[in-house]
This record gives C-alpha cells, sequence and structure tokens, in this order.
C-alpha cells in the first residue's frame, strides 16, 4: 500500500509538551502546570517545565523537520504565555 502522489506529509505538536520555558516571557500558569504539580497525579513526576525546550531550540526543529523533508507542521502555543 502506498501514499497518494500528493500526500503532504508533516508532524504536529502540543504546546505543554514540548515548549519548556515554563516560567519565563510571562507564562502563568495552566491547568496543566497545577494538575502535573499534585503528587502522584503524572507517571513520575513529570512536568512541563523544560519538556523538549523548543521555545529555546525552535531553530534547530525546524531545521530537523526540513531535513526529514516535511512538508507540513501544525502546533500550538499555550494560553498563558
Amino acid at each position: 500500500m502506498g501514499f497518494p502522489e500528493k500526500f503532504i506529509w508533516g508532524a504536529a505538536t502540543s504546546s505543554y509538551q514540548i515548549e519548556g520555558a515554563a516560567f519565563e516571557e510571562g507564562k502563568g500558569l495552566s491547568v496543566w502546570d497545577n494538575f502535573c504539580r499534585r503528587p502522584g497525579t503524572v507517571f513520575q513526576n513529570h512536568t512541563g517545565e523544560l519538556a523538549c525546550d523548543h521555545c529555546h531550540r525552535y531553530q534547530e526543529d525546524v531545521q530537523l523537520m526540513k531535513d526529514l523533508g516535511l512538508q507540513a507542521y501544525r502546533f500550538s502555543i499555550a494560553w498563558p504565555r
């Protein structure tokens, strides 16, 4: 099975999962920030404080997407930012 000739390859991300920079640029606390700080709610008490650090590494990330040949990228920005 193949993909149609005009198929567009892309990627998508979710703000809380990749942004990082949790306390920079005036960002306030989100529902996820508060939820993840409650003991026992998240595996190994992980938070999005660093995440993938996309806020600081977006240029590298975009270059990786280009190197992969992606044609589309859907992202979200956290409301508290």
